[in-house]
Parts: C-alpha cells; structure tokens; sequence
C-alpha cells in the first residue's frame, strides 16, 4: 500500500541533495585538524555555515552547529547578557514549543507565561505590562507555531523588547526554510534552527546570533564553534543542512504555492462538515499547515484509523514519545476541550501533490461519519 505522508512538520523526508551531500561527506577528516585533510572538513564546515547563514540573512560567523533545534532553544535559554544588564527573568509565550517553555521553567529565573489570542497572537497589552518592570528579560516568541502555522509579529515584539533594553529569542524551526527569514529585519538576538525540518537528517541543527551576543556554552571540553558549544562536528550531518538549505531556499516560491493547496482542503472539509474549526485561519499562517478539529471526534482514534489507511498525518507536536494528549497551544488559545480532543494538524512539503490531500479528506469524511453516526 503506498502512503500519503502529510506530516513535515514533524519531519521533512530527506531531500536527495541532503543525501548525497551527507554520504559525501562521510569520508572527510576531523576539522580540528591541521593537515590536509582536516582542513578539507573545515572548509566544508565553513562553506555550510555560510549557507545557513545566508537562509536567515545572518552573518556566517554568528552561527553555531547544535545537535539539532531543542539543544538550540536550550542554548539560547542561557543568554544573559542584555543592554539593560544582566538577565534576571524569562518571559515566554504560552504556545512555545516544549523545548523552549521546558528549558525556560529549569533556568533558575523567574519565568513569566505570556497569553495568546484566539488566533494564537502574542498579546501585546500583556507583552508591554511585563515590560513595565525594569528588570531586563530575556524574551522567547516563536516565529511560526508548529501546531498551528501561525505567525507573530515578531519585528513588533522585537521593537518593544529592544527599548526595554531586554534580549529576545525567536525559535525559527518551524518557519526556516518555508518563509523569508531576516535575522536583522526581524531584530532578533537569537533564532534557533532545525536541519529535518527541511528535509536534512535527524541531529543537526543551528543557533543563530546576533553579532556581538554572547553565548555561554553549555557543553565544555573543547574550543569548537568559537568555544560557544563543545565537541567535534557533525560534518555529515553540517553538510546535509546546507545542502537541504540551499534546496529550500531554491524552492521557497514553490512552497508558497502549497497554501492554495492547503485553503482547497479546508474547504472540502467545511463542505463536509460546517462545524469544522480552523484554528488560526483569520491570521497569517505558513502556507503548508492546516490545524483543525471537529466537535465528537478523537484525535488518538482519528491518527491511528488514517494510519492504517495509509495516511500519516499528527494530533499536534511529534514531541511527545508518541503521546496524543491537550494541546497547551490550543488551551493557551481557549479552544474548548470538546473540541480540541479531535484536532489533527496536516502539514505539506516539498513532496506533497493535491492528491495527497485528497486522499486525506476522502478517509477523514469517511471517519468523522462513522464515528458521528456512532454517537
């Protein structure tokens, strides 16, 4: 039976430029290295963070390898130093992604959860309120909400934090590769990355810094990555992330096509079933993400019947070992339990084709009336 894949952002399936920069890459030497052959993987290493550097408008030097996206947004959580002074405080949203809320509630600093909207916007009144106190902060908003494809306003959100003389960190996982991203434009003093999300391997990603930003390393031994992170590259996987990069980048107004795609979708859905909920389809989303849920419906049921139809798709963050359990961005967004029991997020990519979705809605109609009939 062949599948129909609709779940990139969970993960995107390797693209064969990542492969093959990877299995290229499995034979060149330690860049730590003097002689010939380390100094082949150290240019490899330099070229790739260039092409990271240029898919988020970032100066080459201000990027950091990671092991992927979390040890970034948990790298990023160490940031203390802010025009202001010192760090004392961390004020996050409460759609962030479990790697950046987790890492914030086990920093030591008071921590301060800021609200969203019901379409999953930073609430700005409660934004400006917690920048009243003048203790510097480190602020932490997402760019693109994996759940949900919304986008914030985070050239805004970076204004305010900057007059507050306070630092913010924007988790880009999600939006790299599928929006235009400037790290200047958008004023941020951090981004994070995440290599499979754009369909390199698993265990590679990337922080990116402002210049001048001072990161504390959390792994020691070594004066690897300007002595910011420790430990001898992943030059296979450093290789699969640019080469994926530069494929993304290349493909980026194709990806935006995917939008007319996912609207024909939910259409289709509303035509089935009016009652259908579309969480954040009154504000900016990426073009590739559709979440959405149907009253009397079980995400856990719903996930499990399409898979054994052959389609993969999730009930939210693939973050969990596996768990379908409330969404906090959907709680954070005042979706009635009742409803956000049945949610399922489709997320397209560089493979997905109409059909694609297609097949989802026919095996998703057929579903939802079985289990509505049952009632």
């Amino acid at each position: 039976m062949s599948r129909t894949y609709l779940d990139y952002n969970a993960t995107a399936p390797l693209r064969p430029e990542a492969r093959d920069a990877l299995l290229a890459a499995l034979d060149i030497g330690n860049p730590s290295s003097v002689h010939e052959e380390g100094r082949k993987a150290r240019a490899l290493v330099e070229e790739a963070r260039a092409d990271i550097a240029a898919l988020v408008g970032a100066p080459a030097e201000t990027v950091i390898f990671t092991s992927g996206g979390t040890e970034a947004c948990n790298l990023a959580l160490g940031l203390r130093q802010a025009a202001g002074g010192e760090v004392t405080r961390i004020l996050v949203s409460a759609i962030e992604h479990s790697a950046v809320l987790s890492a914030a509630h086990k920093s030591g600093l008071d921590v301060e959860e800021l609200p969203v909207d019901e379409n999953g916007l930073l609430d700005m009144a409660a934004l400006d309120k917690a920048l009243e106190d003048d203790a510097p902060a480190l602020v932490c908003v997402m760019l693109a909400n994996n759940e949900t494809g919304v986008i914030q306003p985070v050239a805004e959100i970076s204004a305010k934090t900057r007059a507050h003389g306070s630092l913010l960190f924007c988790d880009a996982v999600q939006a790299a590769g599928k929006m235009t991203i400037n790290l200047f434009a958008l004023g941020v003093d951090a981004l994070s990355l995440s290599g499979h999300k754009l369909g390199a391997p698993m265990g590679i990603g990337a922080l990116v810094t402002r210049p001048a930003v001072v990161v504390p390393p959390q792994l020691i031994g070594g004066g690897q990555e300007l002595g910011r992170r420790a430990g001898s590259e992943n030059i296979s996987g450093i290789a699969a992330f640019a080469a994926a990069a530069r494929a993304a980048m290349r493909d980026m107004p194709a990806f935006q096509t995917l939008a007319k795609q996912r609207d024909a979708m939910e259409a289709a859905l509303l035509s089935a079933h009016a009652d259908v909920a579309i969480f954040g389809k009154n504000t900016e989303r990426l073009a590739n993400t559709s979440c959405f849920a149907l009253a009397g419906l079980n995400s856990e049921t719903l996930v499990m019947a399409l898979d054994l139809a052959g389609v993969s798709v999730s009930a939210g963050s693939a973050c969990s070992s596996g768990k379908v359990s409330r969404s906090h961005v959907l709680a954070a967004m005042q979706v009635e339990p009742h409803i956000s029991k049945g949610v399922l997020r489709v997320s397209l990519g560089w493979q997905s084709q109409p059909k694609d979705t297609d097949n989802f809605i026919a095996e998703w109609s057929k579903l939802a009336g079985r289990a509505l009939a049952a009632e």
